[in-house]
């Protein structure tokens, strides 16, 4: 599951060198080294992809799949949605950033798609974000369904953006859309969005008063967001099993850490050198697992356009008790980049939101990556 934020760069010293004196040769060197490390990070949703990839396995819509993405199996078309914000500083021309040479139709897509959604448009510009599509910010202090009110939703949020993309393979929207979402574009984008949906902070989010107190905006004042966790701290009680207890994000923690615990049994990175060894045995346990084992309470009913505002809907009780599990402190206003937001700490409760994050994170990837298979087997 994808942090919110543009992904950080990986820019190597000897990278910058080689650019300068022996260009092709860096460039080669670069791609090597981000397809390694974007193993791990995103782990959540290669999970969801793979789950998906061998649903579908032998099917004439793994075919269809196989035809519009040249070949990318959705355990990795899964990440590209995330991977082109590393075009976000300098546009997608931008040699150092991720791309898909081996795949030039689908880079020339994913250029076109970038620059008819790019990622901060100015006030004036009334093309939506591709960073909105990730995303929507229900607020979950009181219980509340996506339809509810209006605070944190949006035209292009992902709710939207889900059924827009089944539009589009279905025929219902033309390919030469002005989001310029084609076919192969949009099977990226649901396996991506099907993953994000699935985390409760990519739903859910809280908002604040000026005095750092929780609010409800859709009965109030406006407030002050917590940008779907990514501007509060997780903070979470050491114990004699546990010396690392600070986390870089709320967000993060879900994206990242309760995934890894789940799947190498710690929420901490393992050291760069090992991460091969341990990562995938134990990545390709939980797959075998969830593909051999049926989820509960995974069908989603009716027309598949509805399908994500029911999705939403489902896991934003899931969102209001992760909030509800912690205790907000120093939360205030904080301005940066022309963004006003709330910035603080969200604090464990007990020690119990590991064991707990953990389960729900299973439950999640599970039914996510039988709810992708799912909806591209009734769409395509």
């Amino acid at each position: 599951m994808s942090c919110r934020g543009a992904c950080a760069k990986r820019p190597l010293c000897v990278i910058r060198r080689l650019l300068q004196a022996r260009p092709q040769l860096a460039i080669l060197i670069f791609f090597a080294v981000v397809s390694n490390s974007l193993a791990y990070g995103p782990l959540g949703h290669e999970i969801v992809g793979a789950i998906a990839d061998r649903k579908l396995a032998g099917t004439s819509t793994a075919e269809k799949i196989k035809i519009l993405l040249n070949g990318i199996p959705l355990e990795r078309a899964s990440l590209i949605a995330d991977d082109i914000k590393s075009w976000d500083k300098n546009g997608p021309d931008d040699r150092r950033g991720i791309h898909f040479l081996a795949h030039p139709e689908i880079e020339r897509q994913l250029h076109d798609f970038w620059k008819a959604n790019p990622p901060s448009p100015d006030a004036s510009d009334t093309r939506p974000s591709h960073h909105w599509m990730h995303y929507t910010d229900v607020p979950v202090l009181d219980a509340e369904k996506y339809g509810d009110g209006k605070t944190g939703r949006g035209n292009w949020d992902i709710v939207h953006t889900i059924p827009y993309c089944i539009g589009v393979l279905r025929d219902e929207i033309p390919a030469d859309n002005p989001r310029k979402i084609t076919k192969a574009i949009a099977v990226i984008l649901l396996a991506h969005c099907v993953g994000d949906i699935h985390q409760p902070l990519h739903v859910g989010a809280e908002y604040f008063d000026e005095a750092g107190e929780a609010i409800d905006p859709d009965r109030g004042p406006p407030g002050l967001g917590d940008e779907g966790g990514n501007s509060l701290s997780m903070v979470q009680k050491a114990t004699a099993g546990r010396t690392r207890h600070y986390y870089h994000s709320f967000h993060a923690y879900w994206d990242l850490d309760a995934v890894r615990n789940l799947t190498i049994g710690t929420p901490d990175e393992v050291p760069k050198e090992e991460r091969e060894s341990v990562y995938a045995p134990t990545k390709e346990k939980v797959i075998a697992g969830f593909v051999s084992n049926e989820p509960k309470n995974w069908r989603t009913h009716g027309d598949p356009k509805t399908w994500a505002e029911q999705w939403a809907n489902e896991i934003l009780p899931i969102a209001r008790e992760a909030h509800t599990r912690v205790r907000f402190e120093h939360v205030h206003r904080q301005e940066k980049d022309g963004r006003v937001f709330a910035k603080g700490e969200a604090h464990e409760i007990g020690t119990g939101y590991l064991d707990w994050s953990t389960a729900v994170v299973g439950d999640e990837l599970h039914k996510a990556g039988w709810r992708l298979a799912e909806l591209l087997q009734k769409v395509l």
